[in-house]
């Protein structure tokens, strides 16, 4: 319940006023875990653990803006030794698949990135169509990154095949048929395919209300596909949206994409849209 709990509210609220409640969770697990000797009890506290460890590195990402890449490496790792301990793909396989993200959008080390999201994919294939099919998108992703179109697109295609395979739109929160859209979105935004990109991230823009992190961040793309197809006024209606998201969540892949479109913008900085834009940001950055 612990973990279900902060896991919802992590797309409502600022990452940073969760982690002393998630670190305080993870401690009790940990000495629980060190005072059971073996046994059904034990392995399922160890598996609770690695959820805790997994969901802790998202949030110390989340909190540093996407910097602090070796605090959440280390979660990570912690995770997936513990996954591979209590013998759990599925938990080894998310483990993995954080840290592909890491390389995705942290560092931009894409073929790193890329042999994470597949190592993830095959430990979930057997396990977890819901965690394949997102792996798969990532795939998918690092692919684009790498300029391979043909490839990026059989994994999304592999994506799709996989998440026909899941009963209900969304298994534990983990993929939607409205992820595909979002991250199909942002491939084809990394293969300069603008208008593909821009017709996918709409779309997605105006159904994804659950997700307010996850929504930033299809703004942000979204407003990057209007800059550079020199469409100003859609990508600032968009970027104003984004900053009120930004506003109550501050989520780290939002706030980076948004400054991002804005260092974009900078041939049209002396118009007043894009001045009263940056002021916004100014107030962004400088609220606690």
């Amino acid at each position: 319940m612990v973990l279900l709990d902060l896991e919802r509210r992590y797309d409502r609220v600022p990452s940073s006023s969760l982690l002393a409640d998630a670190s305080q969770y993870f401690a009790r697990l940990d000495r629980l875990g060190r005072q059971l000797r073996g046994g059904k009890e034990q392995q399922a506290v160890l598996a609770l653990q690695a959820e805790a460890a997994t969901l802790l590195g998202k949030l110390v990402w989340d909190a540093s803006q996407r910097r602090d890449h070796a605090g959440a490496r280390r979660y990570y790792s912690q995770a997936a030794a513990l996954a591979r301990r209590v013998r759990d793909p599925e938990l080894e396989s998310h483990a993995f698949l954080r840290s592909s993200y890491i390389d995705l959008y942290g560092t931009r080390d894409a073929t790193t990135g890329l042999a994470l999201a597949e190592a993830a994919v095959r430990r979930a294939v057997p396990v977890s169509p819901a965690l394949a099919s997102l792996a798969l998108l990532h795939v998918g992703e690092a692919h684009a990154m790498l300029g391979d179109r043909t490839a990026c697109e059989r994994s999304i295609g592999l994506a799709q095949d996989q998440l026909g395979r899941i009963d209900t739109g969304s298994v534990n929160g983990l993929v939607s048929p409205d992820q595909v859209g979002r991250l199909a979105g942002s491939c084809y935004l990394e293969l300069g395919q603008l208008r593909r990109a821009q017709d996918e991230l709409e779309t997605v823009a105006g159904i994804l209300g659950h997700s307010r992190k996850s929504r930033a961040i299809v703004l942000g793309n979204l407003a990057l596909a209007f800059i550079r197809q020199q469409q100003i006024d859609g990508a600032l209606a968009v970027l104003d949206q984004a900053v009120d998201e930004l506003e109550q969540t501050r989520g780290g892949g939002g706030m980076n994409l948004v400054f991002a479109a804005a260092r974009e913008l900078r041939p049209w900085r002396q118009e007043v849209p894009v001045l009263d834009l940056q002021d916004r940001l100014l107030s962004l950055m400088a609220a606690p």
